[in-house]
């Protein structure tokens, strides 16, 4: 965590209502700084303060299968690539085989759940990869000529 001293001024903070602000008052006057996986430099929130240091915030995720719903809880800073990686437990798919979709939009891997909106009780769908499962039948219709039993039309 980066920690980052503001400047308070005097004329300022009187014409606002006398003093300092609720959320500078608790910790002596100084301001709580945090960065952000994509870089950005943010306040702290004030749900982090109050929920001890160095814990996250875990949010629950309904993901929507084709057939089945799961709630999943994770940690608001994790990447869709975790999520699958959770779902790839529940679902017996690999994570390379999921597609995450959230407000419509395909996800990457990469990205954060809290960096692209997504909040406690929200959505995803989940699609297995459409390419992934027609390379499953073409495969499996491969392995049972090659691996079947073989053809010979002359009786012995």
């Amino acid at each position: 965590m980066v920690k980052l001293r503001s400047k308070r001024f005097s004329k300022s903070s009187t014409k606002l209502g006398g003093g300092v602000s609720p959320a500078a008052a608790g910790s002596g006057g100084e301001i709580k700084w945090e960065l952000r996986p994509g870089g950005m430099l943010v306040q702290k929130r004030e749900s982090q303060e109050n929920g001890g240091a160095g814990e996250e915030t875990m949010i629950t995720i309904r993901v929507s299968t084709v057939s089945k719903w799961h709630d999943l809880s994770i940690q608001a800073t994790s990447t869709f690539g975790e999520l699958k990686i959770l779902l790839s437990i529940i679902t017996k798919l690999e994570p390379h085989e999921q597609r995450l979709l959230f407000k419509g939009k395909e996800r990457d891997d990469d990205e954060h759940l809290h960096m692209v909106g997504v909040r406690d009780k929200d959505k995803v769908l989940m699609l297995e990869d459409p390419a992934i499962k027609e390379g499953k039948l073409l495969g499996l219709t491969r392995t049972r000529i090659i691996g079947g039993p073989p053809y010979c039309p002359i009786s012995v």
